[in-house]
């Protein structure tokens, strides 16, 4: 059965990847896994100091050092644990039909590639723990993700209400009317109002491609208005975001367009970073 994967790190972004995997779960009929990654103990911490010490403590301290550590992961199987615990109450608040409790070791998007035959969608927050100590930077861990897997991936950010407006970022490519076929399939966006917004110079040739989308759109039952909006593509698309209270952005990961360079090429960390609501990247 497909799930719905919530990757939960007890970062500031934790509360609302419940509440999105929650709403997520309630549409796609679809069991939420509440996922924990332990990741592998820092090299700092496993340092041989036999050469620092006398012969005679050798035996003993490292003896110390191996019950230190297993104190340590033990306590953060137990946090991760309680972690769960308390996320499974808040996701079947916000709706989950069913909630699974995973806690693996390793790196996290090990974990994920190993779980990929499961995920209907994955969710995860914009902030990992590193992200909340580094200010409103995110580490590598997202990107790997994005980079890696091959499924749809909806990136929260600190806080989630269900949409009431979305936006298709459309380049109007081939790979790009693959992603609107693939949104027209999702009960994700189902009688929500649809901005199908493209960037660039207003053409016949942009129209014919929007019509095109549009088409496959409305077979869905979607209510879709086409613009076409002139500028560069990160700060033409958050105007129209800002400007039109558009809560929910779409967009495709294919391909090697200007838009898919600005979401999931080089300048991924900033666009994440900077993005003021929940981003569905549909695969």
């Amino acid at each position: 059965m497909s799930h719905v994967i919530a990757c939960i790190d007890g970062s500031s972004t934790t509360p609302a990847v419940c509440d999105c995997a929650g709403w997520a779960s309630q549409l796609l009929a679809a069991p939420v896994t509440l996922l924990h990654v332990l990741e592998q103990p820092h090299a700092q911490g496993s340092t041989d100091l036999s050469g620092a010490i006398g012969l005679g403590s050798r035996e003993l301290l490292l003896q110390q050092l191996a019950e230190l550590d297993e104190q340590r992961s033990r306590a953060a199987r137990e946090q991760g644990q309680l972690l769960l615990e308390a996320a499974r109450e808040r996701v079947v608040e916000f709706g989950a039909l069913e909630v699974q409790l995973r806690q693996r070791h390793g790196l996290l998007v090990d974990c994920l590639q190993e779980l990929e035959a499961q995920i209907r969608l994955l969710v995860m927050g914009r902030h990992g723990q590193q992200g909340d100590s580094l200010g409103r930077r995110i580490g590598s861990q997202l990107e790997n993700v994005v980079r890696t897997l091959h499924c749809h991936i909806l990136v929260t950010t600190e806080r989630f209400t269900p949409p009431t407006q979305v936006m298709i970022a459309f380049d109007g490519s081939a790979s790009a009317q693959r992603a609107v076929a693939k949104v027209a399939a999702t009960p994700l966006l189902a009688g929500l109002p649809v901005h199908l917004v493209t960037v660039g110079i207003d053409n016949p040739e942009i129209r014919r491609s929007q019509q095109a989308a549009l088409k496959v759109l409305a077979q869905a039952g979607l209510a879709v208005t086409p613009v076409v909006v002139a500028g560069d593509v990160e700060g033409a698309l958050r105007r129209y975001q800002a400007e039109h209270g558009i809560d929910l952005l779409v967009m495709g990961a294919w391909g090697h367009s200007r838009m898919r360079q600005w979401l999931v090429g080089s300048t991924t960390t900033a666009m994440v970073q900077h993005a003021e609501v929940p981003l569905l990247l549909v695969r």
